[in-house]
């Protein structure tokens, strides 16, 4: 959070205008700053990701199957179900967790109309080979980005790759704006119909032409943003050392696994990601959950169960079909993370960790 002095200062023209929500002066404030961030010429913001997400799924007008992946949070799945979309769940690379454009590849019908890929705890896709698949195939690919705020690739932005890239601003995030999201998109002719689509589809003062929603960043929430952005460099470096201490003490040790960012990356050290193979390390990642837990710390099973493995999704998919991704969700733990996080607790849980592998 901001110092509260400038929150205040950020909302008193509020209680002037009296204009609290519908898209106002904070409202495109934040938009503008967004684009200059994120060097990106187009941006909607929205009430959260999950309506970014559902919205431009069907501003782009898709019908039939999406392939991505069981490997991220319910969200991404029900955007796509819920918009009458059929997921088709790929496997995942081992390296970084995210979906693997060769299982891609395998997943592609004639029934196939999009993918999208999840930018996993920050790590980026391998956009390349996702775009060249989609160029070969005709399809459209809207990447998940919601941990993958200010993350850059030699200088790119996420937000920069595939026809459109969501982003969730909730309060757990590097970037928040208390709760809400934005989609990034090439097309500068979707702009309308996003606005549209979030306020019930109204397209003038006695015209409502579709079917919309209303999912509407209101200007406490664009003030929010407007202040937090301001202070996001310290935010992620604070964070960089907190992730340095991690790595340094683990790193090391038998049968643990962190996640450095790949070369040419401008990471925003969201998470903090640990993989833990049973036989190497000597215990199990439940066995780490179960000692943090016993000594006041909260990790957490990020993500698991699988998506697939949902009370919602099981009956009609089968985490069988994606080994890889389902592994990693029963050896992930995601340990404390955020920026001012005292390096000595680092030190204590990192303790925690290593006394429960050699016991």
């Amino acid at each position: 959070m901001p110092p509260f002095e400038e929150y205040c200062e950020e909302i008193r023209p509020l209680w002037e205008s009296h204009w609290l929500t519908n898209m106002g002066e904070e409202h495109r404030k934040l938009e503008e700053a967004l684009k200059e961030r994120l060097r990106t010429p187009n941006v909607c913001l929205f009430t959260n990701g999950h309506n970014a997400l559902e919205c431009i799924l069907e501003a782009l007008g898709l019908h039939g199957e999406v392939v991505t992946t069981p490997f991220s949070f319910a969200s991404t799945t029900h955007a796509i179900a819920r918009k009458g979309l059929t997921p088709i769940f790929a496997d995942v690379r081992e390296s970084d967790c995210t979906i693997d454009p060769e299982r891609i590849e395998e997943a592609i019908t004639p029934r196939t109309c999009a993918i999208v890929p999840v930018h996993v705890y920050g790590n980026l896709c391998d956009v390349d080979a996702i775009q060249d698949i989609a160029d070969r195939h005709g399809l459209r690919v809207v990447y998940d980005a919601a941990h993958a705020f200010g993350v850059e690739r030699d200088g790119v932005s996420a937000a920069a790759f595939g026809d459109a890239s969501m982003f969730s601003f909730h309060a757990t995030k590097v970037f928040n704006t208390i709760e809400g999201g934005a989609v990034c998109f090439r097309d500068p002719a979707l702009y309308d119909t996003l606005n549209q689509w979030k306020n019930f589809g109204i397209t003038g003062p006695e015209d409502v032409e579709y079917i919309g929603g209303n999912a509407k960043m209101n200007e406490f929430c664009a003030a929010m943003g407007v202040c937090n952005l301001r202070h996001l460099d310290e935010e992620v470096a604070k964070r960089r050392a907190v992730a340095e201490r991690y790595w340094e003490r683990l790193e090391t040790v038998p049968g643990v696994r962190v996640f450095r960012p790949a070369p040419g990356v401008r990471a925003n050290y969201a998470y903090l990601p640990v993989i833990f193979d049973p036989e190497a390390f000597g215990a199990t990642r439940d066995d780490v959950f179960d000692a943090l837990d016993a000594a006041g710390v909260g990790a957490r099973k990020y993500f698991y169960p699988l998506i697939s493995d949902y009370a919602c999704y099981r009956s009609i998919y089968s985490s069988d079909r994606t080994p890889v991704a389902r592994r990693m969700a029963a050896q992930v733990l995601t340990l404390p993370m955020y920026a001012d996080l005292p390096l000595a607790d680092v030190d204590r849980i990192c303790d925690v960790v290593e006394s429960t592998g050699r016991n």
